[in-house]
């Protein structure tokens, strides 16, 4: 007898991978929990994939071959706002797929990514200038960019919104980030170590290495003789400030979230008024960002990889970063509700983490300006000039 397997069962296959992944992170994962999650046993899943990546590489492209579908069409900044406001409610996973675990692929699969996804852009650009000739190439890219980001940030909120909705909030700030005027940007202040100044502690050293290491390689490719010669020591000398790799990492983590809200609590609680606290806020993010994006990277893609305890202390710092931006904006605009502060916020974070890691656009030395007009655009508070 042919036992036919029920339509549609490599779509629903995917469709459960991609949120246990969104959900808990690739490594976390087994193919056992994607199998219980469908319904069915692991060998009868492999008989569809030949392993976790596989299943990565097939959620990712489902969701970006749905986001070139729903832009190929679009003619006016109208038409993007909709593709991808609609990928973003309808594919929420992918943001995060993208952004935290798509660089676990193969370099061949990473790079073709990429390259779908500059041709995303590359749609995108076209549309935009035939609206705004007057931009040029490379700020075009930067607004489209920024305004992937932007959707791709509803990926990383815990309980999924009211679809019609947040696909009307997305609309409008794609709409909000593609009509920033980039006119007169300003560059930022070089940063040059002042001479003379004392070297760190080792300790400290094997923090900021480990950070860097840890966000461009990947926690599981980076060894402790990598970490030792960072910092000029050998890999078993490592143990001697911290017990394993993985003290190490939570260690790094700690810190840099120290760092984090040291500078923007602080800039917040100067600030006299709710409206000049957001600001005061926005630019200490903005400045954070630009002088850590090997943190924000770290944070993003291997808070997964941490002891039980450490993740629930770095979800908890999230939640509570993002309780005083959902409060604070609220104040601002009283008529906005929390879950569509939530989604202004998120969309803001994804913003400024993705612009200062995204190259050739994090290269622009005007980028701290671009970014603080491109958050006021989302935030929905005045001041597009310069910042």
């Amino acid at each position: 007898m042919v036992v036919r397997r029920p339509p549609g069962r490599r779509a629903q296959i995917l469709a459960v991978a991609a949120d246990r992944f969104h959900r808990s992170g690739y490594h976390q994962v087994s193919m056992t929990e994607v199998a219980a999650g469908v319904g069915i046993t692991a060998p009868a899943l492999y008989r569809h994939f030949r392993g976790k990546p596989e299943l990565l590489d097939r959620a990712v492209r489902l969701g970006l071959d749905a986001l070139a579908e729903g832009l190929r069409p679009a003619r006016t900044t109208a038409d993007l706002g909709a593709a991808l406001a609609a990928v973003a409610v309808g594919h929420r996973p992918l943001g995060t797929l993208v952004q935290r675990d798509a660089r676990l692929l193969p370099p061949a699969r990473r790079a073709a990514l990429r390259r779908e996804l500059r041709a995303d852009v590359a749609l995108m650009v076209a549309v935009l200038r035939a609206e705004r000739p007057e931009l040029a190439d490379g700020d075009a890219e930067l607004l489209c960019w920024s305004a992937l980001s932007a959707c791709a940030g509803l990926s990383y909120q815990s309980a999924a919104p009211q679809p019609r909705r947040a696909e009307a909030l997305l609309r409008e700030l794609v709409a909000a980030v593609l009509a920033v005027s980039l006119d007169g940007t300003a560059a930022g202040p070089v940063v040059v170590p002042a001479p003379g100044a004392r070297p760190r502690a080792r300790r400290e050293e094997l923090l900021a290495a480990a950070v860097r290491l840890f966000h461009q390689r990947g926690f599981d490719n980076v060894s402790t003789d990598q970490l030792g010669a960072a910092v000029g020591i050998s890999g078993p000398s490592v143990y001697r400030h911290f017990d394993s790799k993985a003290e190490l990492l939570a260690a790094s983590l700690v810190r840099s979230r120290e760092r984090l809200w040291h500078e923007v609590d602080g800039a917040i609680a100067a600030a006299a008024g709710p409206g000049a606290a957001l600001g005061a806020g926005l630019g200490a993010y903005v400045g954070f960002a630009l002088r850590n994006g090997d943190y924000l990277g770290a944070m993003l893609s291997e808070t997964e990889r941490l002891a039980p305890p450490d993740r629930r202390a770095a979800v908890d710092f999230r939640r509570d970063f993002l309780r005083t931006w959902v409060g604070l904006l609220r104040q601002v605009h009283p008529d906005c509700d929390p879950a569509a502060a939530r989604i202004r916020v998120h969309a803001l974070f994804a913003l400024v983490n993705d612009g200062v890691r995204n190259r050739p656009h994090s290269a622009r030395p005007d980028l701290g300006d671009c970014l603080l007009r491109l958050g006021r655009a989302v935030l929905g508070i005045p001041g597009d000039g310069p910042g």
